[in-house]
Order: structure tokens, then sequence, then C-alpha cells
């Protein structure tokens, strides 16, 4: 009996954390906090959120971001946990503990980036960038990178809302938040770091890369066949 239950756990971890999941998961957790962690918490460019609620956090109170991250994910994935699906709690817990393992690495190690709190416009850019490459990749095989799906979809339910007005109150809610500790014109690029990344995120999530493969490998199968059509002629 136990052989048989650790076959069927088996066979659905195969299923659910295919390679090409796993990669993505493991990469875009990897930009996303580097991104995180070398521009947003120095700079005071913030995002919204959980992402944004783990900086407000840390600010305040001192949690790494390592504790808050997947605490705050536990708790948007218990709220919501009757209207996700199984694979998609796999994967996002997956890329949960990869985002909090990641954080605790860039925290050990010295700044890769130059300090861009100077320069608040490229550092919105280039943190929107982070973000929504990261995210992107992560949200891309079905998962989330924190909890900010799971607590949209539970206030679309309870609410009756779109999912993409719940999204909005999320990340309003935490900038109006951070107005305690950044200052308004922070706030407004925090905002097009916020309307950045989400450009950016739907643009990874849309192109896939192994559909670009397949389908540049069809044509050139295609060509090939339609060549050799040709000779035989």
């Amino acid at each position: 009996m136990f052989r048989r239950i650790a076959s069927a756990v088996l066979k659905d971890c195969k299923r659910v954390f295919t390679p090409q999941t796993i990669l993505c998961i493991v990469i875009g957790t990897a930009i996303a906090s580097f991104g995180l962690h070398n521009i947003h918490q120095r700079t005071g460019i913030t995002e919204g959120g959980v992402l944004g609620m783990i900086l407000l956090l840390h600010h305040w109170f001192g949690i790494p971001a390592a504790i808050a991250s997947p605490v705050l994910d536990l708790i948007c994935y218990f709220a919501a946990f009757r209207l996700l699906g199984k694979d998609f709690l796999k994967t996002s817990a997956l890329a949960s503990v990869c985002l909090a393992g990641w954080f605790f690495l860039w925290e050990r190690l010295p700044y890769f980036l130059p300090d861009l709190s100077g320069h608040p416009l490229a550092a919105a850019v280039a943190g929107a960038a982070f973000i929504g490459l990261g995210v992107g990749l992560v949200v891309r095989r079905g998962a989330s990178s924190g909890g900010d799906d799971a607590l949209a979809m539970a206030i679309s339910k309870a609410s009756g809302c779109r999912i993409a007005a719940a999204y909005l109150f999320t990340d309003l809610t935490v900038l109006l938040l951070s107005l305690s500790y950044i200052p308004f014109r922070q706030i407004a690029f925090s905002l097009i770091t916020v309307t950045l990344s989400s450009t950016l995120l739907d643009l990874v999530k849309s192109i896939s890369l192994q559909d670009f493969l397949r389908t540049a490998g069809l044509s050139t199968a295609e060509n090939d066949n339609g060549s050799r059509s040709e000779d035989q002629a």
C-alpha cells in the first residue's frame, strides 16, 4: 500500500513539476527577488500587493523578506484555497519556497547594482523590468510568485468584482499604506513601476519561447519537405 501511494505521489509530481516548470519558477523567482533586494529595498520604490507588503514590513518592523514572503503567501493561499486548483497551489508553493530561498541568499551577499536612490525614474523602470520578467516567467507556468493571485481571486469571489479590479485594489491599498514611510513623489514612481511591471508580465506570460521554437521548427520542417518534393519532381 505504501508503494502504491508513493508511486501515485511520484507520478503526480512528475506531471505537475515538469523540467520547464521548475526552471521557469527557479529563474523567475531569482530575477524578481534580485530586483526587489537590489533596487526596491534600497531606493524606496515599492510594489503593490504582497510584494509591496513585504517591503513595508521590512521597513517598519525589520522582518526579513525571507520570512515575510512565505508567511504572507500562506495567508493568501489559505484564504482562497477553495477557489484554486491543486496544481496551482503546488506550483505556487514551490515558487514561494524558491522566492524565500533567493531572498535568504541575496540578503547575505553584497549589492550587485549601483544605488539608484538619486535616480527614481531609472529605479522605477529597472525595478519594473526585474519584477515583470521574473513574475512573468512564474505565471507563465501556471504558478504565482506570491499570494497576489490567490488574494485577488478571493476578493473577486467575495465581492463579485473582476479580477483586474481586485489586483488594482490590492496594489493601491498597499501603495497607500506605503505613504506611511515613502514620500508621495516616490509613490508616484511606484505607480510607474506597477504599471510597467504589469505590462511586461502580460507580455512575458503571452509569449511562449517553447511555442516559438516549435513553430520555427515546424516551419523549417515544412520548408525542407517542400524542397524535397521539388527535388523529387
